[in-house]
């Protein structure tokens, strides 16, 4: 197996004692460590009513962030379809293309990112919700960017200045669909490792060229975090572990502390869901990850792997970054 590209998928996490200014802030600098490890891309996620993400306006990130590094390209992790127009998006990433060429990525996803309630207010009604309206928007937002829009309505920038466009997913309707229109496929293992490998084999067997792309190309996304030990991996893990807890209580909150989540009790159902979560996951010393490493890439076979690493302070999110970059390369 040759060396995997790697790349960095970030939230902009929100410290409970801190602000967004300085997670945005400590997302600047993380971009631009990923950039001196050779990193090849860097992803921003959009969510939304989350008080632990400050990424919730990814095409303005990533103006500051392209704007912040020289090399490595830049993108989104995706921007959330369903809660924009299409036209709008075209004009936002084809400014990026403009500004900054040949390092700007869009990925698409169709879910919100965030509850029905702000969905809504995000679209200001409830047409476009569903998943149905996924495929004619989508439509909408490649007519813009190719000049074929039926309307004569011209995305400028855009037009001429298309980035590379990425479809995101966590299932197989996602993978189909990427095939389908011969655009490269990012998969969420970090979010759904038990439909990574169904959804990738469906994406390969049904790839259609297109003169985006000839060939199948994927990246797989997943959580990494690498310490000098396992004990010590689990330790940094564990505000995230909570931050997952109560994202799905309903109660999303600021990324706790070290120390006040290794005192959050948890009930037994939320420790067996963070068990859940770290499932097929990176998690633990540099021998540790470079085992589960090798499995994923055995098991996936991605053309990039793609390290999301939530971890509170930053000095430990860089450390854990370049341990991993270690472990994976080893292992691949």
């Amino acid at each position: 197996m040759s060396a995997v590209r790697l790349s960095v998928l970030d939230l902009a996490p929100v410290q409970a004692d801190a602000t967004a200014a300085d997670a945005l802030r400590a997302t600047t600098e993380f971009a631009r460590r990923a950039e001196e490890l050779d990193f090849h891309r860097f992803w921003v996620a959009e969510h939304h009513n989350m008080p632990g993400i400050a990424s919730s306006a990814p095409a303005v990130v990533i103006a500051h962030l392209a704007a912040a590094t020289r090399r490595i390209r830049v993108g989104s992790g995706g921007v959330m379809l369903p809660n924009h127009a299409p036209l709008v998006v075209a004009e936002q990433f084809g400014t990026l293309e403009s500004l900054h060429p040949g390092r700007i990525d869009l990925g698409i996803g169709r879910a919100p990112g965030t509850d029905q309630a702000t969905a809504r207010a995000l679209r200001r009604h409830a047409d476009g919700l569903g998943a149905e309206s996924f495929p004619r928007e989508l439509a909408a937002l490649l007519g813009y960017f190719r000049g074929t829009d039926p309307h004569g309505i011209v995305a400028s920038p855009g037009h001429g200045a298309q980035p590379d466009l990425w479809l995101l997913g966590s299932s197989g309707y996602s993978a189909q669909v990427a095939a389908a229109l011969g655009l490269p496929f990012a998969f969420a293992h970090h979010i759904a490792p038990d439909n990574t490998a169904a959804a990738l084999r469906l994406y390969r067997e049904n790839f259609e060229p297109s003169p985006a792309l000839a060939e199948p190309y994927t990246i797989v996304a997943a959580s990494a975090i690498c310490a000098e030990t396992d004990a010590r991996a689990d330790e940094l893990a564990a505000p995230r572990d909570l931050a997952f807890a109560q994202l799905r209580s309903g109660r999303p909150q600021a990324l706790a502390t070290p120390a006040q989540a290794a005192g959050f009790p948890g009930s037994e159902a939320e420790r067996r869901f963070a068990e859940q979560r770290r499932a097929g996951q990176l998690q633990g010393s540099p021998e540790t990850v470079r085992a589960q490493a090798a499995r994923l890439l055995a098991d996936t076979r991605p053309d990039e792997l793609m390290l999301n690493t939530l971890v509170y302070d930053l000095g430990d999110r860089v450390e854990s970054l370049e341990r991993t970059r270690a472990a994976v390369l080893d292992a691949s």
